[in-house]
Parts: structure tokens; sequence; C-alpha cells
């Protein structure tokens, strides 16, 4: 049932469908079910989270630890870490960090019109950001986008051979025009920092994004794509994320998570 599960944490449902996973998964299972989402016949979408951090950051740790948790107990959100590259000259060269994660950091800087990008920050449904490590600020952005997201069914499924994802179509008529978006992510890291202002720490990550790639366009409608496997997953062991995201940098209007895959369709 891993596949039923999948859809459903990534997805909208309808009263139908949740009765379906009730039946396959049994009745004890329905009790996971949020009451809310049985009386009105869906579920939301998680919020997605993203920090951007650096090994090089002493500020950054408790940020850190912040996300690993949000990782680890919340099902209601996808939280990202995304490593940045601009602190390497501190003294310590960042052994997670893309240029990827700095490009898409910066690229949020001029959607938001912010002078400049820091560390440790996190960007809350594309809409909000955060410092940091400032739990009570992050779960109240967190509950605004939880009761204003935008519900676009995102739905992944893979086999053998390849990654389909299914956009759904919007709830309301609309000016649409999002990315979709494929983020490949090492579960969990741990790095032994030996010079920099974290020098002598053992520093601990989880779902570290190591790849960005604008797969589609969404404009409102129904969009299905397939991905071979072996170019999405490589040997890797990674886990995937896709998000619908307005303008690139804007609104994030769907997402869903694909937790190891590699355990999943055939290997």
């Amino acid at each position: 049932m891993e596949g039923a599960a999948g859809a459903f944490y990534g997805g909208v449902m309808s009263f139908r469908q949740v009765v379906h996973v009730c039946i396959a998964l049994g009745v004890s299972a329905c009790a996971l079910l949020p009451l809310e989402a049985l009386a009105n016949g869906a579920m939301k979408r998680p919020v997605v989270v993203e920090l951007f951090t650096s090994q090089g950051c002493s500020s950054c740790v408790p940020a850190d630890a912040v996300l690993t948790q949000l990782a680890s107990s919340r099902h209601d959100v996808i939280a990202l870490s995304l490593p940045i590259t601009y602190w390497d000259m501190l003294g310590w060269k960042d052994t997670l960090a893309s240029d990827a994660c700095t490009k898409r950091q910066k690229s949020y800087a001029q959607a938001m019109g912010r002078g400049g990008v820091y560390t440790p920050q996190m960007i809350v449904d594309g809409e909000s950001d955060v410092v940091g490590g400032r739990e009570a600020q992050l779960n109240a952005a967190i509950a605004a986008r939880a009761a204003d997201a935008q519900n676009v069914s995102v739905t992944l499924k893979l086999n053998a051979q390849e990654l389909h994802i299914a956009v759904g179509p919007a709830e309301e008529h609309g000016d649409y025009n999002a990315t979709i978006w494929l983020f490949r992510m090492l579960p969990q890291a741990s790095v032994n920092v030996t010079a920099g202002e974290n020098s002598g720490h053992t520093l601990t990550y989880r779902n570290i994004v190591r790849d960005i790639r604008a797969i589609g366009v969404w404009k409102g409608q129904a969009v299905a794509l397939d991905l071979p496997r072996a170019e999405v997953l490589d040997a890797s062991r990674d886990s995937l994320v896709v998000i619908v995201q307005q303008g690139g940098y804007g609104r994030i209007v769907g997402a869903a998570m694909m937790d190891n895959p590699s355990k999943l369709g055939g290997r």
C-alpha cells in the first residue's frame, strides 16, 4: 500500500478515495486520518518549508535542528534543507552545498524585492520568509499558509521504467503560470566540520536538496509527465519532491513527496 500512501500524502483526495484507502489499510488506520478531512472530503496538501543554510555559518545550527524536527515529526510539512555556497569563503567549504540552491535563494530575494540573501533563512510555501530557528514565527507562518493554501493535487507514481507525475486542474479559474519543479534529496547526512565557525562540531541534516530541475509548466489545466527512472534516480537512494510554484519563485500551489523511492517500483 505504499503507492496509495504516497498519493494520499501529496495530493487531494475525494471522500470516496479516503474510504478506499481506509478499507485497504484497515479500519484502525482511519483513526490516523484527520476528522476534518473526512468531513470535508479532501486532504490539504503539505506546506513547503525551505531552509537556506551553510556548514560555515554558526547561526545556522539551531535552524538545522528545527528543520530536522520538522522533517521528523510534521507530516503536514515538506521540510527541505538547501545548503548554499557563498559562505565557503569563511574557512570551510560546505560539503553538501550546490550552486542550484544558491541560485534558488537569490531568485527568491529578487522575487520578494529583497536587497540580498542571508542564512539561516526559511521560505514558507514560497510566500514568506522567517529567520531560521525562530520556531514561534515559523509555526505561525506554517499555520497561516495551511489555512490559506491552494490545493492543487500532485501525485507521484514510480515503476521500473519511469516516474509518472500528475498535476490536477485548478479548483478555481485564474491566471496561472506555474513552474513544476523536481527536487532530488539526500534523506539525511552527518558532517564533521574541522575548520571555520563550526570547527569541531558534527552537524546533522535532513532532506538535503542535491538537484533542482524545472520539468514543466502548469497553467491551470491537468498536466501529466513521465520521466525515465534512470534519469531521475540514477543509482542513488534519494527522495523526490515535486512542487508546483507560481512564477517559479512565488506562491506554491501544489506539492508532493516520495520518500526513498528506490524501495518502490521493482528495485
